[in-house]
């Protein structure tokens, strides 16, 4: 502070000498000098920062520092496989494969291969070749009326508040282009989802779209949405993966009165939908809520995602599945690393199931049920690649969705600025300075290039296992380093439990604990 003022001083008692005995033209100096000293004194009187009263003007490079410092070691720092959460070699596959550029890599692998944790899958002497057609699934059961045709790979679910309308616009588009599904988020169907593509209507604990004046689930608005022929299933939200347990957030500064309009929510606050839902609290009127909306809808497919947290909770839903034969079309498994707009950070780093670890209980709490033929599994979750396509096919599901590759494919940059509103892309903002620079005719042609590109990457590596078709996948085809010089496949690493094991008295050692504790009629234990 002493050097402060020392220094200003000193510099105002020079300029003035030699503006007044040499060269009157330095005056004009203190253009420059005078902000810089009223902002040192201001730094000196404010209380707010400590290193601006010890270090005025000085003190804010730390904070323009702070400010650079994500977009400093994106571009000069992190190596081609080190970056987080997707690797520039992970957003450069993405960003080629929308573009239709090369997508090939010259001079062999960056990734260490005898490093633990690499993966792989063994190629045959006896290749085939597979197709989009060959890898399209069904979705619907014997109670379902309207049955839906699906990609294996479609867009997760982004509300339309989290992404701007362009970026929606340019999405369901895309979705249209490429016949596959585009997930509506729990944010409620938008103007912007209406561009001809196949929608997967999310509804979320706020109801969205089906509430109503007191935020509860209202059966005649839901039949009015849920009647658009666009809508090809309907998921219920019981958890997602960025925040499993505190339910959707939507700051104020992304709150737009069209948004509050969409939503039927008051302006000017956070739009935080409740943890839970209020439609039914216990595993039997989860059934029951199914049943009704499938009837509601006129039969379409109807299902419910989830991150994975206490074992007991979906053991307890099986359980009322096989008690009261109702059952969902589909289960989407979020993993605990997903996320694609706001969350608390102890809940994005530390809560919820990992995907890997979610996918394989939830296939084998539905085989040992005696569920999994009548049920299809969708997994969402950190993928951008055919490969990375393949590996969650083969650890058990059936569709894959991703929200963050196609966000990518839109031209995200990975800035991870999508809770502040200043997106610089335009993906996910509501300033429209800022997403006006987001073209949907163009993008929405990225997002087909990198849908089909990434499908025909998988079928590709599929042909060269030697396999003619999706369902043969199994986790003995995925191999990974477990040390330097041991190899395991995946049904070596994980335990993949056999048909009907949990019906038994003599359940698998590592379920029984949870079956014995799970309870149809609640999500609370067994005492």
């Amino acid at each position: 502070m002493r050097a402060y003022f020392l220094l200003t001083t000193v510099a105002i008692l020079g300029i003035n000498v030699v503006s007044f005995f040499y060269l009157p033209e330095v005056l004009w100096s203190m253009v420059v000098f005078g902000p810089l000293i009223l902002l040192g004194l201001y730094d000196i009187t404010q209380k707010s920062h400590s290193i601006l009263r010890n270090f005025p003007v000085l003190g804010h490079m730390r904070f323009l520092l702070e400010e650079i410092r994500p977009e400093i070691y994106q571009y000069f720092v992190e190596s081609d496989t080190s970056g987080r959460p997707f690797s520039r070699e992970q957003r450069t596959v993405v960003y080629s494969r929308a573009k239709n550029t090369r997508d090939t890599i010259p001079f062999g692998t960056v990734e260490e291969v005898y490093e633990t944790g690499y993966e792989w899958v063994n190629h045959s002497l006896s290749p085939k070749k597979m197709e989009h057609g060959d890898v399209r699934v069904m979705i619907g059961g014997p109670e379902c009326k309207q049955p839906y045709s699906s990609s294996i790979l479609n867009i997760s679910a982004m509300s339309f508040g989290a992404l701007s309308k362009n970026a929606i616009i340019a999405l369901n588009q895309g979705a249209k282009m490429g016949s596959f599904s585009h997930n509506t988020g729990e944010g409620g169907v938008s103007p912007y989802h209406l561009q001809g593509g196949d929608l997967v209507w999310q509804v979320g604990t706020g109801y969205f779209g089906c509430r109503d004046k007191e935020g509860k689930f209202c059966s005649d608005r839901f039949t009015d949405n849920s009647s658009r022929e666009q809508i090809k299933m309907i998921e219920i939200k019981l958890s997602q993966g960025a925040k499993p347990g505190h339910g959707g957030i939507l700051p104020a500064a992304k709150l737009t009165e069209e948004i509050a309009k969409i939503r039927e929510v008051p302006m000017g606050l956070d739009v935080d939908s409740p943890p839970g839902h209020s439609a039914f609290s216990n595993p039997l009127e989860l059934m029951e809520f199914i049943s009704k909306l499938r009837e509601l809808s006129g039969g379409k497919p109807i299902g419910f995602k989830l991150c994975v947290g206490k074992r007991r909770e979906f053991i307890a839903i099986c359980k009322a599945m096989q008690e009261t034969g109702i059952l969902p079309d589909f289960i989407n498994v979020d993993g605990g690393e997903g996320g694609t707009g706001a969350a608390p950070m102890e809940f994005s780093n530390h809560i919820g199931t990992p995907l890997v670890e979610g996918l394989i209980f939830v296939h084998n709490v539905l085989v040992g049920y005696d569920l999994r033929e009548k049920i299809k599994v969708i997994s969402s979750g950190k993928m951008t690649s055919g490969f990375g396509l393949v590996k969650r096919l083969a650890l058990g599901a059936d569709i894959c969705n991703s929200a963050r590759a196609m966000m990518m494919a839109l031209g995200c940059i990975q800035a991870r600025k999508c809770n502040s509103n200043v997106c610089p892309v335009g993906v996910a903002t509501q300033d429209k300075s800022l997403y006006q620079a987001l073209v949907p005719e163009d993008k929405s042609r990225r997002v087909n290039n990198y849908h089909k590109n990434t499908v025909d990457s998988a079928c590709q590596i599929m042909g060269a296992m030697g396999l003619g078709s999706a369902t043969e996948l199994r986790p003995w085809h995925l191999m990974r380093r477990i040390e330097a010089y041991e190899i395991r496949n995946f049904s070596e690493i994980y335990e993949y439990i056999e048909a009907g094991s949990l019906l038994q008295k003599n359940k698998p050692e590592s379920y029984a604990r949870a079956c014995d504790a799970a309870r149809s009629d609640s999500f609370t234990a067994i005492n």
